[in-house]
C-alpha cells in the first residue's frame, strides 16, 4: 500500500514551479535577457531644404577712429557717446600752442616777399628802360660811323653801354625769378602751416554714431591715438561662424533669419553678403557676415544674434531622421527592420535640414551582394531574434527603398544578434 503524498509538500511543489515560471517571465521581458525595445519610421522620399545655424555678433562695416595727427594736449570734446553727427560736425579739437603765431609769422614773411617782388620788377622795368635807350644810341651811333662822323672808339664805348645794360637785364630777372620762388616757398609753408592748424579740428568724416569717447579734454594723446569712435548705423551687419562640415553650399545672396538676443520673438530677415575666403583651422568654421533687409531700431554693436541661413533645396531622395543614423565599426549606416530581424545598412549622409531629416544613399559594404528581397516590416509589439549565423557587421541585404522600416531609437546599442521589441514611444525620446 502506497504512502499518500502529503498535500503540504504538493502545494510547496506547485510554488516552487510558479516562482521559477514567474523568474524566467521576469528575466525574459525586464532582465539582462530580455528584448531591446526601439521605434522605428519608414524610409520617405523627398526633398530635404539644408539650413546653417551659427551663433555672430553684430558689427559694423564701417567704423572710424577720430585721433590727432601729432602729439599734443586735448583742448575739447564737444560730442558724447550715443550722439549722431553730421560730415564735417566737429568732434574735438587739440590745443593749438604756437600754431596760430607761426601762421602770423608765415603770413608776414610772404607779405615781405610780395614787397620785395614789386622792388624786383620796378628794377627790371628800369633795366629794361635803359636797355632799350643804349641800344637805340648803339644804331645811331652805328649810322654815324659808317658815315665816318664819329670815331670807332666812340662806337665801340656805345657797344660797351649796350651789353652793359643786357646784363642788367639778366640780373633783373634772376632777381625776380627768385623773388618768384621765394614767394611760392613761403605760400606753400603757409598753407602747410594752415593745415597743421586745421588738423587740430577733428571733423566727422561722414555722418555716424559716436560709441566711444576714450580721451577728455586736458588729457595728451599722441598721433594716431584714438580719442572718438565713429560707427556708421546703416552699415551694421552680423559676423556669424559656420561648421566647416555643413558650409559647403554657403554663397553670397542666400536669405537669412536673425534672432537678436535682445528679441527673442521677433526673428529678422537678412541675406549673406560677404563669404570670407579664410576659415578658422582652430575652431574648424567658415566665418560669413550678413546683412538686416531692414535695420532694426535699438540695435546694438555687440550683441549676440542667432543666424539661420537657408540652403538650396535637395534632389528628391530616400530621407530619414538624423537619429536613424548609427556608427558600426568605421561604417556609418541604419539598422533596417526585414522579416522580424535587424540588418545594418551602410549608408553615405548628405544634405541635413535643420528639422532632423538627412538625404542618405546606400552604400554596400566592400564584398557584400545586394539582394532583390522586398524588406518586411514586423508589427508593433513583435520580437524576433536575429539569425545566429549572421555576422553583427554584414547585412543580410544592403537595399534601401522608400518605405522600408529603420531603427529610429533604441534603449541600447543593436548588433544585430539583440531580441528586440518595436514599440510605439520610449521613455525619454523625443515625440
Amino acid at each position: 500500500m502506497k504512502r499518500a503524498v502529503p498535500w503540504r509538500n504538493l502545494a510547496l511543489a506547485t510554488a516552487g514551479v510558479a516562482l521559477l515560471a514567474a523568474l524566467a517571465w521576469v528575466a525574459l521581458r525586464s532582465g539582462p535577457m530580455a528584448p531591446t525595445r526601439v521605434t522605428v519610421a519608414p524610409v520617405q522620399r523627398a526633398t530635404v531644404a539644408p539650413a546653417l545655424f551659427g551663433i555672430g555678433t553684430v558689427e559694423a562695416r564701417r567704423t572710424f577712429l577720430i585721433g590727432p595727427t601729432a602729439a599734443g594736449r586735448l583742448l575739447q570734446v564737444p560730442v558724447d557717446v550715443g550722439d549722431l553727427v553730421q560730415a564735417g560736425q566737429l568732434l574735438a579739437e587739440m590745443a593749438p600752442v604756437d600754431s596760430d603765431e607761426r601762421v602770423a609769422a608765415l603770413q608776414a614773411s610772404l607779405a615781405r616777399a610780395q614787397s620785395a617782388r614789386q622792388a624786383v620788377d620796378a628794377q627790371r622795368d628800369d633795366a629794361l628802360a635803359r636797355q632799350a635807350l643804349t641800344a637805340a644810341n648803339l644804331r645811331r651811333y652805328t649810322d654815324l660811323a659808317d658815315r665816318d662822323f664819329i670815331s670807332a672808339g666812340a662806337l665801340e664805348a656805345r657797344r660797351q653801354e649796350q651789353r652793359s645794360a643786357d646784363a642788367v637785364v639778366s640780373g633783373a630777372d634772376a632777381n625776380r625769378a627768385a623773388a618768384q620762388q621765394d614767394q611760392a616757398r613761403l605760400a606753400a609753408e603757409l598753407a602747410g602751416a594752415r593745415q597743421q592748424r586745421g588738423n587740430l579740428r577733428m571733423l566727422a568724416p561722414a555722418a555716424g554714431l559716436v560709441v566711444s569717447r576714450d580721451a577728455e579734454p586736458g588729457s595728451t594723446v599722441v598721433a594716431g591715438q584714438p580719442v572718438l569712435r565713429l560707427v556708421d548705423p546703416a552699415s551694421l551687419w552680423v559676423r556669424v561662424r559656420f561648421d566647416q562640415g555643413r558650409a559647403g553650399g554657403l554663397a553670397v545672396g542666400q536669405p537669412a533669419q536673425i534672432v537678436l538676443r535682445s528679441g527673442p520673438a521677433s526673428p529678422l530677415a537678412g541675406r549673406v553678403a560677404r563669404v570670407e575666403t579664410v576659415s578658422d583651422s582652430v575652431t574648424e568654421e567658415r566665418v560669413a557676415q550678413i546683412v538686416f533687409d531692414r535695420l532694426p531700431a535699438g540695435v546694438a554693436i555687440g550683441e549676440l544674434a542667432e543666424v539661420t541661413v537657408s540652403l538650396p533645396a535637395s534632389a528628391p531622395g530616400l530621407v530619414v531622421s538624423n537619429a536613424s543614423l548609427r556608427q558600426l565599426g568605421d561604417q556609418t549606416g541604419l539598422w533596417r527592420l526585414n522579416g522580424g530581424s535587424l540588418h545594418f545598412v551602410p549608408v553615405i549622409p548628405g544634405a541635413a535640414g535643420l528639422d532632423g531629416r538627412v538625404l542618405v544613399t546606400p552604400r554596400p559594404p566592400p564584398g557584400s551582394h545586394p539582394s532583390g528581397d522586398k524588406p518586411g516590416s514586423a508589427p508593433a509589439g513583435a520580437s524576433a531574434v536575429a539569425p545566429a549565423s549572421a555576422p553583427a557587421s554584414a547585412p543580410a541585404s544592403v537595399a534601401l527603398a522608400e518605405g522600408d522600416p529603420v531603427v529610429v531609437y533604441s534603449e541600447q546599442a543593436l548588433d544585430g544578434r539583440r531580441r528586440i521589441q518595436v514599440v510605439d514611444r520610449l521613455a525619454g525620446a523625443p515625440p
